[in-house]
């Protein structure tokens, strides 16, 4: 992780990555601390627990909301797609750009991901500097390009 912030954002960019296997979470995180922009990744290891920390559900009433989602569809408890479809379904939640990262190539996968309101669909690459380009690539066009929703807009109203 750098020092460099977003300038949408004012301070480090808030990611979760929503995945099970543990080599592709460090690999992953290690992507990420080699990035321009400064950073904080989230771990979520299945569906419920990502919810949970989504909706701030004990223990994790203290979570920040990410600016943006890394998702894997192929997860234990709760898959990625049911994952998902709740995200896109919660007001509060639906804001959030979700990024399909998965090593799934299926055309059935990326059609219903889509059509559950994914932002983009990614196969995960299959060396280290492909991860790592992909991982720029994440970054650069959500945090620079892209106009983001404040933390404040997705506040409950009171």
């Amino acid at each position: 992780m750098t020092d460099n912030m977003p300038e949408v954002l004012g301070r480090p960019a808030e990611l979760m990555l929503v995945e099970d296997n543990y080599g592709d979470i460090l690999l992953t995180q290690e992507a990420f601390k080699t990035c321009k922009i400064a950073n904080r990744l989230q771990i979520a290891r299945d569906g419920e627990e990502a919810l949970k920390m989504l909706r701030k559900e004990p223990p994790y009433g203290g979570q920040v909301t990410p600016d943006l989602i890394l998702l894997d569809l192929n997860l234990p408890r709760k898959d990625g797609r049911e994952v998902l479809a709740e995200i896109k379904g919660t007001r509060e939640l639906a804001t959030i750009p979700v990024v399909i990262l998965t090593g799934s190539r299926a055309e059935l996968d990326v059609v219903r991901s889509y059509e559950l309101n994914a932002n983009c669909y990614i196969a995960k690459p299959i060396d280290f500097k492909q991860l790592q380009n992909v991982v720029n690539s994440i970054q650069e066009f959500w945090f620079s390009v892209v106009l983001l929703p404040s933390q404040r807009s997705r506040e409950p109203a009171a």
